[in-house]
């Protein structure tokens, strides 16, 4: 599998205009527009400053990403072996919110129905316990993916790792990701369809999250009504292997964007694949010396902050 890359722009000699009627042309053009709009989740033009690309080009990306690893290299990146995530934090709705595209519902245990919007934050934002979260991914090829959870502490120790995703109750256990779509954990329609932090000891300090995507399914890995529990040295041994020297770049003015139209879409599968402009994962992770063939493991860390206090009341 190799993502979807750009066409080589056509160039027209003045022979050739002479030669096709404005009808010709225009259907030629036509798929040329299309691929270029093509989605691409990898394109070293992100990381140009500000006026430094292809000028007058109208393919060149309009976004820009600040490099978070500038120790890991953004060279020779293998394309599809990017991965984006999304952090979504859920904030009680307001009267400015799109209540059909951003909002999120879940009924109380009152049966009434309250409203959140989800915004994008920055990995690594100090969030409180009882945080609502949701996370959007990405993948630059077609695979399989999963996500394992451990408990961070305040010694530097983390705890037992698990298996948080594919579970029979999150998304059916279907974890097939296609390029152009968005795989959303939990899925609306899953119950509850937001994951909420809920530290199990005092000196916890934070979440370790792992998605790993893989070409065929991991063998050795079967999903159970809820989460399973996995062997520590199995997972020690897929970090050594598949996460090594990972890097990490955040998208420049994407903190506190709330959810679109078209990501829930792209999320459900019922519309187009993503295209070139449509919206950027906020956060995208790369590792140079990966191999097309081979699995990626990415690590994010939910921090929590000195302050825990719980979630604000939705607005009724």
């Amino acid at each position: 599998m190799t993502i979807r890359s750009l066409t080589t722009k056509l160039r027209w000699t003045s022979a050739l205009l002479t030669m096709f009627s404005s009808l010709s042309l225009a259907a030629i053009a036509a798929p040329m527009q299309d691929e270029t709009a093509t989605r691409r989740l990898w394109d070293t033009d992100y990381l140009k400053a500000k006026g430094k690309s292809s000028a007058g080009n109208p393919a060149a990306p309009k976004r820009r990403y600040r490099i978070v690893t500038p120790q890991i290299p953004t060279q020779e990146v293998a394309g599809e072996t990017v991965l984006g995530i999304t952090i979504w934090r859920l904030r009680p709705s307001t009267a400015a919110d799109d209540k059909e595209v951003r909002i999120i519902k879940h009924k109380q245990d009152n049966a009434k129905v309250a409203s959140w919007t989800p915004e994008r934050i920055p990995a690594e934002t100090p969030l409180a316990a009882g945080q609502r979260l949701r996370l959007s991914i990405e993948t630059a090829r077609t695979g399989y993916l999963y996500v394992i959870n451990r408990e961070q502490y305040a010694d530097g120790t983390v705890g037992d790792p698990y298996l948080i995703f594919p579970t029979l109750s999150l998304r059916g256990g279907d974890n097939q990701v296609t390029v152009g779509r968005i795989i959303d954990l939990p899925a609306l329609d899953d119950d509850p369809n937001y994951f909420t932090l809920e530290p199990s000891r005092p000196d916890q300090i934070g979440e370790v999250i792992s998605v790993i995507v893989a070409p065929t399914r991991l063998p050795d890995v079967k999903p159970g009504e809820g989460e399973i529990q996995l062997p520590n040295d199995q997972v020690e041994k897929w970090e050594k292997m598949w996460g090594a020297k990972v890097g990490r770049l955040e998208l420049e003015g994407g903190a506190g964007k709330t959810w679109t139209k078209e990501e829930k879409a792209a999320s459900t599968g019922k519309a187009q694949p993503l295209k070139r402009d449509s919206p950027s994962p906020q956060t995208l992770y790369y590792r140079p010396d990966a191999k097309p063939g081979e699995p990626l493991l990415v690590s994010l860390r939910l921090r929590y902050g000195s302050v825990k206090t719980a979630s604000p009341q939705p607005r009724r």
